[in-house]
């Protein structure tokens, strides 16, 4: 014992009894117990591993609230599916906030907004800037991995909310009753209470007018099979399923692809044919129209759900389709956001309708002969149609082409032959012109643009896409005097003077006249050195 033990022993000694010194004692002891667990408790969010990490987005119409683990975070930070993006709203949530359900409508305002609100059968819309789309919180299931000695968690999504679409991805115990449009699962992970989630499965999510026309279905999660009020299964499946919608604005040309068919193809590709659709909203031309590609993507007899009275039973079902997180690309697959790309997408046609010619042939043949390009101009029977079609081909003839004129129609497989076996199409912007998706690569698509303030659409709709074709584009802006909206209207007339003026006055307005009324009759003068340009291009390519 040293010195300064001796004096500390003799003071306290001196200072209070043998009792009190031992209560003294015990009371350091619990006093010490106290600030250990004080201590514990106000920094244990310090301490754990993976604290919650809460972050708010600033959007023009409000906060968008988004929870993710640090994990996660670092992950997304190295991604192209960055989380604070805004292209998608995907709320991660803990095992004890689970049990949320949302269906406020929220007003989110997209600025420079090129969504498309259309009515049925129109192909081309103006801008805009509004739109209301229902807001449900994320049901997400939790994972356990393990990194060297730790266990990390992470919360994989089983529904999530992207910028044009909603998609549930259910794996367990799912039973599907069509005629309450109803879909059950028993999930395995933990969660407190039960989840649901309400979806339109259709790919075209915040165009209102498109999404009335989609049926709306409900997701429940029960967690214990055994003590859940689930349905009766009536029919197994061994096979998982996709459930989509034939709504919107299916039997457009333009909204079948860039809708229905790109995304079907982006969820239903990886089965391998594997797989049973289940379609609401039924639509029977649609089915005979697309029954090539149906048959191709799954080798099942697909279900008309809507009308089923009898539960379904699966082991994983898909609910929606997934499509690109860019929202304002059409006709369009990003491979950064996806296993597959446009080119996989074209040979899948190819496959499907048997096409021969995967890119532009040589105009010289093997027997040292030359060919004579084929040009394919679109006709259309109703508005913006050529009126003066016949000058234009033989204008087409005197440069060399050899020129088929016709009219796409529901024989999807017999017209994308015709397309095909072509190596420029021509046409006046409209949903025709999504047959380019037949075109071999580095054939030359023309888009001729009517007055009324095309550009943006023309872009957007054939212009961009053509380039994930590996296509070449060609524009031709017609001229007042091309358009026989002067001869009816005079060119003082506001509709020929500022078109505008005429748009800011709705939709409308804007249908009933430059998509509805108008005609196209081109200057052939004017137009041949386009001509000359795609007959250019064809001799490159082919070389």
């Amino acid at each position: 014992m040293t010195e300064k033990d001796l004096l500390y022993d003799t003071i306290l000694a001196r200072s209070f009894s043998k009792n009190e010194q031992k209560r003294l004692g015990y009371g350091a002891f619990i006093a010490s117990l106290l600030f250990v667990f004080t201590l514990c408790t106000v920094f244990k969010p310090y301490l754990s591993p993976l604290p919650i990490v809460e972050l708010q987005i600033p959007m023009n119409a409000g906060l968008r609230m988004l929870r993710i683990t640090e994990t996660q975070k670092q992950q997304a930070s190295g991604s192209s599916d960055n989380a604070t993006s805004g292209d998608s709203e995907n709320l991660v949530l803990p095992n004890d906030q689970i049990n949320i359900t949302s269906n406020a409508t929220t007003p989110q305002s997209i600025t420079s907004s090129k969504d498309h609100e259309l009515s049925a059968g129109n192909d081309t819309s103006l801008p805009k800037n509004m739109f209301n789309s229902t807001t449900n919180s994320t049901i997400a299931e939790e994972h356990v991995t393990t990194e060297g000695n730790k266990l990390e968690k992470t919360m994989k999504p089983i529904c999530k909310k992207l910028a044009r679409t909603e998609i549930c991805e259910i794996n367990g115990e799912v039973r599907v009753h069509g005629k309450s449009a109803t879909i059950q699962a028993a999930i395995t992970f933990a969660f407190s209470g039960n989840s649901t989630w309400h979806i339109k499965p259709f790919a075209r999510k915040g165009d209102v007018a498109a999404m009335e026309r989609v049926r709306e279905w409900t997701v429940k999660l029960e967690q214990n099979a055994e003590n859940a009020n689930l349905s009766r299964c009536v029919r197994n499946h061994s096979v998982p399923a996709i459930l989509f919608s034939l709504g919107g604005y299916s039997m457009n040309n333009f909204h079948d692809f860039t809708d229905i068919v790109i995304p079907l193809y982006t969820t239903a590709r990886r089965f391998n044919g594997e797989v049973q659709f289940l379609v609401t909203n039924k639509n029977q031309p649609w089915i005979n129209k697309f029954k090539g590609i149906l048959k191709y993507l799954s080798n099942y007899e697909l279900i008309y759900i809507d009308e089923e009275d009898e539960t379904h039973c699966f082991s994983s079902v898909t609910v929606g389709l997934t499509r690109h997180r860019e929202y304002y690309k059409e006709l369009t697959i990003d491979p950064s956001d996806s296993e597959y790309s446009m080119s996989d997408f074209r040979k899948f046609l190819r496959d499907s309708y048997s096409l021969r010619n995967a890119a532009v042939r040589p105009l010289t043949t093997r027997r040292n002969q030359r060919r004579r390009p084929r040009m394919l101009i679109l006709s259309r029977g109703r508005s913006r149609a050529f009126t003066n079609a016949g000058a234009i081909a033989r204008a087409a003839k005197q440069i060399g082409f050899k020129v088929v004129v016709a009219e796409a129609n529901a024989d999807v497989a017999g017209f994308a032959q015709t397309v095909n076996s072509c190596d420029v199409m021509l046409g006046v912007h409209g949903a025709g012109l999504t047959n380019m998706v037949f075109l071999p690569e580095n054939a030359v698509v023309v888009q001729i643009l009517p007055i009324g303030g095309f550009e943006w659409l023309a872009k957007t709709d054939f212009e961009e896409p053509s380039k994930g074709m590996n296509l070449r584009y060609l524009e031709y802006k017609i001229a007042a005097e091309e358009s026989t909206l002067l001869r009816r209207y005079g060119r003082d007339h506001e509709i020929v003077r500022d078109p505008s003026a005429v748009g800011k006055r709705g939709w409308e307005m804007f249908q009933s006249v430059y998509l509805v009324q108008q005609n196209v009759s081109v200057d052939i003068n004017r137009f041949k050195p386009v001509l000359v340009k795609a007959f250019e291009l064809v001799q490159m390519q082919s070389m």
